[in-house]
């Protein structure tokens, strides 16, 4: 399948078959592509949680608000997380990017207010969720990015010094009766010519 039928055909999926799993092999694929996400000069400032243990994902299920169902029904839960001590992060690329990228954060980034440059850095993980969805639709694996968590309970049960989790993405098989594939209900964009200009 293409990526342009992949995009109409992936979509969030609100309800998930219990009784299906994701295999081990499919689900070290997918820690190696997030290891393989793109981020601004190769700064990875994330960390990412596979949750597949049901009494853990149960806790998790508790403090997701309305997607309680979706986090215990899907196979497995993963917790994007961003770090959260600017120095942490300042020794992490120094000990790892080249000259010339260090240079860049020093030059360009490290002179903003902290909260700039940790609104800089969440944007990097966001990058790596894209890449995550499309591969998870191009593995013919349903997923639902989910915003709506309580950052502080997921932090207090994550308990991982100097992360802080941002977003959460349920992972697993569609229950038939899901209502919201598109084959049920059409997919609700804006008209292309309201969000792509050519010049």
């Amino acid at each position: 399948m293409n990526f342009l039928d992949l995009s109409k055909s992936r979509y969030t999926t609100k309800k998930y078959n219990p009784e299906l799993k994701i295999s081990e092999e499919k689900i070290q694929q997918l820690q190696e592509i997030l290891r393989l996400s793109p981020s601004s000069i190769d700064s990875q400032p994330w960390k990412f949680t596979f949750v597949s243990d049901k009494a853990l994902k149960a806790k998790y299920a508790e403090v997701s608000f309305f997607n309680e169902h979706k986090v215990k029904d899907a196979s497995h839960l993963v917790i994007f997380s961003v770090i959260d001590d600017i120095s942490k992060f300042e020794t992490q690329i120094e000990e790892n990017l080249p000259e010339g990228s260090v240079g860049y954060y020093n030059k360009n980034l490290k002179p903003q207010p902290e909260s700039a440059v940790k609104s800089w850095m969440a944007h990097q993980v966001y990058l790596s969720l894209g890449f995550f969805l499309a591969a998870c639709a191009s593995m013919d694996i349903d997923s639902t990015p989910m915003e709506g968590i309580d950052i502080d309970g997921y932090t207090k049960i994550l308990d991982e010094s100097g992360y802080k989790p941002l977003f959460a993405v349920a992972i697993g098989y569609r229950n038939p009766e899901d209502s919201n594939q598109p084959s049920i209900t059409p997919k609700s964009r804006l008209n292309i010519d309201r969000v792509v200009e050519s010049r």
